[in-house]
């Protein structure tokens, strides 16, 4: 791809390492911008066999907040959803899949700050590959699905992190993410939303309300 991936709000096909992603690019928004002014996001979807996509509503309540706060943000469909080629990969080749998209950002973006965030099974992509992503300047994980996908295994990330979990959680056990997030090292906080469940119904704004804080907070320091 020769043209700037950052050139209008669209959706197009980047390559992935089984074939197409399909991308969506959100531009940033100046009006109460506080980030820097060529950051990017990237926002990862919920489990690809449940129904999970970058439509997702939680998906899109993080970009409204990055893009809110003055990041471009790019959202994705893993392999096998929507327009991404391919078939779900047990949670190993959707990891490929973000970082694919993470090399194609920096490609464009050389040594912009990098934002990275997911939802469930997308939380856990990006927590694994953190491993291999430097730098980044922030990662936030909502819902993150302790202990499957071998999340236990990993004992923190390069980056500041923020956990956001419902304690109504249908899915994920919010007593257990709570262990997780405590033994891990580095910069770490939690968040528990005391009336939200898995997908946040009613307390998407909430959710919104409290990432902004916590990102103008770090570029505030």
């Amino acid at each position: 791809m020769t043209s700037d991936l950052f050139e209008s709000d669209r959706v197009l096909l980047l390559a992935g390492p089984v074939g197409a992603l399909e991308v969506s690019v959100s531009l940033a928004s100046a009006a109460k911008a506080v980030m820097p002014a060529n950051a990017v996001a990237i926002v990862c979807h919920p489990h690809p066999l449940h129904g999970g996509t970058m439509d997702n509503k939680v998906v899109t309540t993080l970009m409204r907040t990055y893009r809110d706060l003055g990041a471009a943000v790019v959202r994705f469909n893993f392999r096998g959803v929507g327009a991404s080629e391919g078939e779900y990969a047990e949670g190993v080749g959707e990891v490929d899949d973000l970082l694919a998209v993470i090399a194609e950002v920096q490609r464009h973006r050389p040594g912009a700050p990098l934002y990275l965030a997911g939802f469930s099974f997308g939380a856990a992509a990006v927590a694994k590959a953190c491993a291999t992503v430097t730098p980044v300047r922030h990662v936030a994980l909502v819902a993150p699905p302790v202990p499957r996908y071998q999340l236990a295994d990993i004992k923190g990330v390069k980056a500041p992190l923020a956990v956001l979990q419902g304690a109504m959680d249908e899915r994920v056990v919010a007593a257990e993410v709570a262990r997780w997030v405590a033994a891990l090292e580095g910069d770490v906080s939690y968040r528990e939303f005391a009336a939200a469940g898995h997908f946040f119904h009613g307390e998407l704004g909430p959710l919104k309300q409290t990432l902004t804080e916590i990102v103008a907070g770090l570029e505030d320091e």
